[in-house]
């Protein structure tokens, strides 16, 4: 589904991204981990055109991204849940969900809402309560439930673990793998190797830049050199 050849992308002049390849095909989660500053969220933002790469290619269907519009890949089926969740404060539940189907999912907006509240019940029960108020895991669940709205091909997540507890994160990494085996293919951005290295199929682990070991997971997990540079095991 996802081609990516020998990217690089950054800020300003700043180069984060040197070279990277990974691919996502249909029905996986792929994983992409790394600590803070590695490059993740940069990737992210590039798929998502939010910014232009230095050099490379980004490919999605066999379609070229890099050029496109923000709306243009969103329409494409790609969709990027943000890390810090990011969702409308001053909005209710409800509203937040809808808005997910804005650009893309419209005709289908009901029957999504029903899938959304089939594995994410609390938010049913919170519909009229304004998204500021729920609590982190709540925010993430909703965060989930609006990319998921948009009917993505691809769904993209950037460190949904991110300020949970360990009970929710375990909670949170059990509703991804569920939303995967009903057939949705995910993007995983995680600093949470243990766990997502759980529910992965492959995964990419990122070191200044560029890629410094990939295959499947299960083998990563059990890679020495792995669990003791990387996991501290």
């Amino acid at each position: 589904m996802l081609e990516i050849r020998a990217l690089h992308a950054g800020y300003g002049k700043v180069e984060i991204l040197r070279g990277i390849d990974l691919d996502v095909g249909q029905g996986e989660i792929v994983a992409v981990l790394g600590s803070n500053g590695v490059g993740k969220s940069t990737l992210n933002n590039n798929i998502s055109a939010l910014y232009t790469p230095f050099a490379g290619s980004i490919r999605f269907r066999g379609q070229e991204l890099v050029g496109k519009s923000s709306s243009d890949i969103v329409k494409l089926g790609v969709i990027h849940v943000p890390e810090g969740r990011r969702i409308f404060p001053n909005l209710n539940v409800l509203e937040n969900l809808e808005l997910g189907s804005l650009v893309r999912g419209k005709a289908n907006r009901q029957k999504n809402l029903e899938k959304v509240v089939a594995i994410f019940p609390r938010l049913k029960e919170r519909f009229s309560q304004l998204a500021g108020t729920l609590s982190g895991g709540e925010q993430q669940m909703l965060a989930i439930g609006r990319g998921l709205m948009s009917e993505p091909d691809l769904l993209i997540m950037d460190e949904p673990s991110l300020g949970l507890s360990p009970l929710l994160v375990e909670e949170m990494f059990a509703l991804i793998q569920k939303i995967n085996q009903e057939g949705q293919s995910i993007l995983l951005m995680e600093q949470n190797a243990v766990q997502t290295l759980a529910i992965a199929h492959r995964a990419y682990i990122i070191e200044n830049g560029a890629v410094a070991m990939k295959g499947k997971a299960a083998d990563l997990a059990r890679d020495p050199d792995l669990r003791k540079n990387y996991l501290g095991l």
